[in-house]
């Protein structure tokens, strides 16, 4: 099920399965995680994402890849001390350099028997870099389920929603400079 991308037959990449670069990463939570409130500091789970999405991204572009963007990143429930926390990540769509990440956070609560619950959920951009930071080709990612395909095709329209935002911003810092009211 590999398909093969190619521009010319020197810059031939394999595509790879979303599975081949899927992971799970588990942390405890401890006293030191915590905020003011007396649960988890929401930038500890952030990295916690930023990590798990970070190892996705390498794993699946085969060398270093940098964090682009992060966005929706959504705090559904508070995570706690002693709580176990499971961040799961997997490559959902990949343009030329850049792959998108898609992370859930899972809380397994240590003075409960139930089952994980959602936590928190992430998209990020990564762009595959070379050993001089400029961009370099990622596999093509391959989905395999239906959900796969899902995020792939939602994964799409963030991306579009991405570059138009951008696009926007772009359009009125332009406007505004060339009336003169550049605030920068």
């Amino acid at each position: 099920m590999t398909e093969l991308v190619t521009d010319s037959p020197e810059d031939e990449v394999v595509g790879k399965p979303t599975s081949a670069s899927r992971i799970t990463l588990s942390h405890i939570m401890t006293a030191g995680d915590t905020n003011l409130l007396g649960t988890v500091h929401g930038g500890v789970i952030m990295k916690l994402v930023d990590d798990a999405a970070g190892a996705v991204a390498g794993r699946h572009s085969g060398g270093p890849a940098v964090t682009a963007s992060m966005d929706e990143m959504a705090f559904l429930e508070p995570v706690r001390i002693g709580d176990l926390v499971h961040v799961r990540a997997q490559v959902n769509w990949t343009g030329r350099s850049s792959m998108e990440v898609g992370v859930r956070v899972l809380a397994e609560r240590w003075n409960e028997s139930s089952p994980a619950q959602q936590v928190g959920s992430a998209y990020l951009v990564f762009a595959a870099v070379d050993e001089q930071g400029k961009p370099r080709r990622v596999p093509q990612v391959i989905p395999e389920t239906e959900r796969d395909k899902r995020r792939y095709q939602e994964a799409q329209i963030r991306r579009t929603h991405r570059l138009a935002r951008r696009r926007a911003i772009m359009e009125l810092r332009e406007r505004r400079a060339a009336e003169g009211l550049d605030d920068a």
